[in-house]
């Protein structure tokens, strides 16, 4: 049985190693640095136990890649020989591996069981205790404890408290070993950050402030801001542009507002630009850090100066523009031969006219990709002439869905103008060249029967001319680097474009001041692509005076029997030829012309019976040109037009049309169109003859009489009496009978139709003071009484010498 003596001994001894283990613990645990730690746990264990020397072996990967060793002893001396001993590694290796600790009483004999004599340390070693480092159920190294007095050997409590002391070193070396891991990858990343040439900056959502920044960073705020201004002082003042076009001034948005959107930008090129005009071009890409609750911890930004790269840009452009300018002249020569061997196409060989046909296709290929090529070269350059001056929208609308249907589009073009649109500043050969590029783009992007819609509106001191698809879409993340050269070349987006349509748009738009964006609610949906150019204060769209007086028509209605003539007049080629193939198909004779002069003298001539017309025609419009066929002939006029906006198609009806179809149209709707237009043409029958207190006139045979008598009338005098008697009873003005009587001939000279009506009035027995058949009213024209009933038996037959 204990006495309590020796039960308070115990007890005693029990507390006081508690104390040394808590004690040594908390050595261990005072420091993260690596090799302190490691020293504290040898010198603690050996203090701990008693022990004369004392070891600990580091696994390889904890250690380094070769393990680490650390020892302690009473002095120096033998601190020295266990740290150089060369058994070291071999004990190490032998007893490495442990599960649980293991108690030596005498080394030597223990070694020599097992014929490793060799392995002896020189060193007056007697007892080993060797205890497992684990952490986690890792190895993480070996510790060693020795005695150098014979007949001391290590008990059970030796064992245990080197067992619990071990699994608190373990923990406190793992610690150590990641705390030692994270240091080191955090030297080397702000080594590698602040030696990088990309400027980085990690900024505070919270307070909007830099966190930390690179010397790239330094640099490009130094070639920005002004001596001693602090990067802070500068992201305050400086404006991004962002590849959209979008400008953001952090005077106007707090920075805590934009870091907490935790919006991910992925290499967009922005530009910063300070107030005196100073700015840098940057390679973008911003990743927010986001909380475990969701909220934007901060941002990581990175920026790419562009400087170097612009310089070897702009190299490359030079040699790009002479390069090109050269290809020009070879393959313009190429295309010139091609279409001289082509005239002759009579005579050449089926399959040799193929070729030559290719030939030209080509070299024309080639000479568009050589014009974008230039084109980009003198953008980048600086040197792409624009010369901007006040155009109407509409005109370059149009201009540019000409040029888009006459290459061959095969899309339908919609096109709605905002009322009172104002002039804009434009380079009109160039922002025809815009709209065509982004006509075609879409273009390529949409089915064939999908319609491309352009539209124009005013936002602020700009116009937006927007061209929107129902093709293919575009994704989200595409959108900032469409406009970037080349970079359509490949995707999907551009349908086998160069790479050069889109950005040759950005560089002209941007050149006249505006800027350029695209938009797409994601694949499938479509796209839309918008740009802006400065108006100017002048409305683009001036009232339009009054058409002319019209003439009354004195044709006969066109009878179903026959072929009825109707006039076509349209300088897109396919939309001529569709409407044309469509008439021809349901019987009817179309006259088919590009050209407004053109069409003035198939009205003349031909006098069709209904006009097709387009809105805008080059060097005047639709409006204009109705007004100018209804001096020659009163016929109902069709507007065909892209344009479907309200203010137009009522100006339109306002100023005579009797109908208005938007493109695109079927053949069945424009053939019922048509079909209707002339149902409700409400001509008086032509009449056969004029009779009116003794003069009589007989519109068929051409002869007059009066009281009976024949009356010699000149051809001129004829047509006159004619034109005024067919209207009998309403006003015919100088205008129409200068037209009517002399075909061909229009203006302000009134003389010798005055001098012909003087010899008129003198053959019909009366005088302008005195008038019994033609009344004259003042500054206007002429009218004839209202013709009396017909007698049969005067109309029946024709008098002698009439």
């Amino acid at each position: 049985m204990v006495s309590r003596d020796e039960r308070d001994e115990r007890i005693a001894a029990l507390e006081e190693r508690l104390s040394r283990l808590g004690q040594a613990s908390l050595r261990i645990s005072e420091s993260l640095d690596f090799d302190t730690v490691l020293q504290e746990v040898v010198d603690g264990a050996r203090a701990l136990t008693g022990s004369s020397y004392a070891a600990m072996a580091v696994d390889r990967g904890i250690g380094g890649s070769g393990g680490q060793y650390v020892v302690s002893a009473a002095n120096e001396d033998a601190r020295e020989l266990l740290t150089d001993m060369p058994q070291g590694p071999a004990i190490y290796e032998h007893f490495s591996g442990l599960a649980e600790p293991l108690r030596i009483a005498d080394l030597g004999r223990y070694l020599a069981g097992l014929g490793a004599s060799g392995l002896l340390p020189p060193l007056p070693v007697t007892a080993l205790l060797v205890a497992p480092l684990r952490h986690q159920g890792a190895g993480v190294g070996t510790i060693y404890l020795a005695h150098d007095a014979e007949g001391r050997e290590y008990s059970r409590e030796d064992e245990e408290t080197l067992a619990l002391f071990a699994s608190q070193a373990a923990l406190a070396v793992a610690n150590a070993q990641r705390h030692r891991e994270e240091q080191q990858t955090r030297a080397d990343l702000e080594t590698l950050i602040d030696t990088s040439p990309v400027a980085v900056v990690v900024l505070d959502a919270a307070s909007g402030l830099p966190k930390t920044y690179n010397r790239e960073m330094l640099r490009i705020a130094d070639r920005l801001g002004a001596p001693e201004q602090t990067l802070e002082d500068l992201l305050e003042q400086a404006i991004f542009r962002r590849a959209d076009g979008r400008e953001i001034s952090l005077r106007e948005f707090q920075m805590t507002e934009l870091l907490s959107i935790g919006e991910t930008v992925r290499a967009e090129e922005i530009v910063l630009g300070v107030s005196d005009g100073r700015s840098a071009r940057v390679l973008l890409n911003a990743t927010p850090i986001v909380t475990a609750e969701g909220a934007v911890e901060s941002v990581v930004v990175t920026l790419q100066d562009m400087a170097a790269v612009e310089e070897l840009e702009h190299l490359r452009a030079e040699f790009l523009a002479v390069v090109s300018h050269e290809l020009r002249a070879p393959l313009a020569t190429i295309r010139g031969s091609a279409s001289t061997v082509l005239d002759s196409a009579a005579e050449l060989d089926p399959v040799v006219q193929q070729f030559v046909q290719i030939i030209g296709d080509q070299a024309d290929h080639l000479i568009s990709m050589v014009a974008d090529l230039l084109d980009v070269a003198r953008l980048e350059t600086g040197e792409l002439p624009i010369h901007p001056e006040p155009a109407e929208a509409m005109t370059l609308i149009d201009r540019a869905r000409r040029a888009f249907l006459g290459a061959g589009g095969a899309s339908s073009v919609q096109i709605d103008l905002e009322p009172d649109l104002p002039l804009v500043m434009a380079d009109r050969r160039r922002v025809v060249q815009v709209l065509v590029n982004l006509l075609a783009n879409a273009g390529r992007n949409s089915p064939e029967s999908s319609v491309i819609r352009v539209s124009a509106a005013r936002t602020d001191v700009h116009v937006a001319f927007s061209v929107a698809d129902q093709g293919r879409g575009i994704p989200e993340e595409n959108l900032p680097h469409l406009f970037r050269k080349f970079a359509g070349a490949a995707s999907e987006e551009q349908g086998g474009d160069t790479g050069l349509g889109l950005a040759i748009c950005k560089g002209i738009v941007e050149a006249h001041g505006g800027r350029i964006w695209a938009e797409s609610d994601g694949p499938g949906l479509g796209a839309r692509f918008t740009f802006t150019l400065p108006a100017t204060a002048t409305p683009s769209i001036a009232p339009r005076s009054p058409a002319p007086e019209q003439a009354s028509a004195d044709e006969e209605p066109p009878q179903p029997s026959q072929a009825t003539r109707i006039l076509v007049v349209d300088d897109i080629p396919q939309d001529l030829r569709y409407v044309r193939d469509t008439l021809s198909d349901e019987g009817f004779e179309p006259l088919v012309t590009g050209e407004p002069a053109e069409a003035l003298q198939l009205m003349a001539d031909k006098r069709p019976a209904l006009v097709l017309l387009d809105l805008v025609l080059p060097e005047t419009d639709g409006i204009d040109l109705m007004g100018q066929l209804h001096k020659i002939r009163d016929v109902p006029v069709i507007f065909l037009s892209a344009y479907g906006r309200d203010e137009l198609i009522a100006q339109a009806f306002e100023l005579g049309a009797v109908d208005y179809v938007v493109k695109p149209f079927s053949q069945t709707e424009l053939l019922a169109r048509i079909k209707a237009a002339l149902r409700r043409l409400e001509l008086p029958e032509p009449p056969t003859a004029y009779a009116h207190q003794g003069i009589y006139i007989n519109f068929v045979e051409r002869w007059v009489t009066l009281r009976g008598e024949p009356v010699q009338l000149t051809p001129t005098e004829y047509r006159m009496l004619a034109e005024l008697a067919a209207h009998g009873g309403a006003l015919v003005s100088y205008e129409q009978l200068l037209e009517q009587a002399w075909p061909g001939k229009s203006g302000d000279n009134l003389h010798p139709m005055r001098t012909m009506m003087g010899k008129l009035r003198q053959k019909l027995g009366e005088t302008a003071d005195e008038p019994r058949y033609i009344f004259t009213e003042p500054r206007v024209g002429y009218r004839m009484p209202k013709g009396e009933p017909l007698d049969p038996a005067e109309s029946a037959e024709r008098p002698a010498d009439a």
